[in-house]
């Protein structure tokens, strides 16, 4: 996707952080816990506590922000509470509101509806609902009630992302605009010091300040493109969105890319030998069985040796090839040397690997 800056001041692509994008990126990881897996004990903690009523509403509406985004949600001129940024939302005048729904209810980004709108034309209109009955019961009656009364269905729709601030928005908010605010200062310190093209570097290898300095690439499973004009380009950092990168494009709407803040990484990476050496360390099968009589807890060189048939000798030439690799530690307790499983080092090689020697 490409983004047409040409013209367009610096200090028109800015970065913010959005209440209202941070709230719908939850609700992402709510209808589709599946695309978050770090975040499946939380989404599942939200679910186990919410009223039943709040939970139907979320159902009834998730389309609105499971496989994509109203373009209201994703505020380009991002406030520092949501109630502000509801308030936005609530002086789009109906006929944009209702277009921007209808896109996600109706399910593509490829959907379009132009002029005259489905509000004011009834071929438009009987459009917009055979679309949205092919999706689904529940997007087809969005649709008709959409349709009929939009203002019934917005403040339906404020009062429901309203009751989600008090269910489990604020306490999720709290932690996450902490990270917001420190990825924030990394990005705004670097298009300060050294430019457009170093920030958008930072944000994603995904995003790309184009040849000529004059676009935006956005690498991503789409073939559209927009233009910032005078308005500018909005980038939005997100805790709960990872790893989605998510790009506002419509006609008629300023740009915006929410994407995912960086996950927390080792001070310095483990080197290639390092992992080279660990996984030769795994290879041999008598290395496997006995890190998985570790993994039940310490053990000494003689009892994992009585364990397993095996010499004394034997274990120990083998142990330490395992402690070479860092994949063990071992504790001294008065005469006797303890072994036991470095867990987050052999986490860090794979899930499949951890089960295997866990089972």
């Amino acid at each position: 996707m490409r983004i047409d800056i040409g013209g367009v001041p610096s200090g028109r692509v800015r970065f913010a952080a959005s209440p209202l994008a941070e709230l719908t990126a939850m609700l992402h990881v709510l209808a589709e816990p599946g695309h978050h897996p770090q975040l499946a004990g939380w989404a599942g903690d939200v679910w186990a506590g919410l009223r039943p009523e709040l939970a139907e509403r979320l159902r009834e509406a998730e389309f609105l922000w499971r496989s994509s985004r109203a373009d209201f949600l994703v505020p380009a001129r991002p406030r520092p509470t949501l109630a502000e940024e509801l308030d936005d939302v609530d002086r789009i005048d109906d006929e944009t509101y209702v277009t921007a729904a209808l896109v996600t209810t109706c399910g593509s980004n490829r959907v379009r509806f132009g002029s005259p709108s489905p509000l004011a034309d009834a071929a438009a209109r009987e459009r917009a609902l055979d679309l949205a009955q092919a999706r689904g019961a529940l997007q087809e009656a969005f649709a008709e009630r959409l349709l009929a009364d939009p203002a019934a269905v917005r403040a339906r729709v404020r009062h429901t992302l309203e009751a989600c601030a008090e269910a489990f928005f604020d306490a999720a908010w709290t932690g996450a605009a902490a990270q917001l605010a420190t990825d924030l200062r990394l990005k705004n310190d670097l298009l300060k010091r050294q430019g457009v093209g170093a920030a958008l570097a930072s944000v994603s290898g995904a995003v790309a300040l184009g040849p000529d300095g004059a676009s935006i690439v956005v690498d991503k499973l789409q073939d559209n493109a927009t233009t910032a004009q005078g308005a500018g380009v909005t980038f939005l950092p997100s805790v709960f969105g990872r790893p989605h990168l998510v790009a506002v494009h419509a006609p008629g709407w300023q740009p915006v890319v929410q994407y995912p803040v960086a996950e927390p990484s080792p001070a310095q990476p483990v080197p290639l030998e390092t992992v080279t050496l660990r996984l030769e360390a795994l290879a041999h099968p008598v290395r496997l069985r006995l890190l998985r009589t570790l993994a039940r807890g310490p053990h000494t060189t003689g009892e994992l040796a009585h364990a397993w048939e095996l010499s004394a000798p034997e274990v120990s030439r083998h142990l330490a090839v395992l402690r070479r690799a860092g994949l063990l530690t071992a504790s001294r307790q008065g005469r006797y040397v303890r072994y036991s499983v470095n867990v987050p080092d052999l986490t860090a090689l794979g899930a499949d690997l951890l089960a295997a020697v866990l089972r």
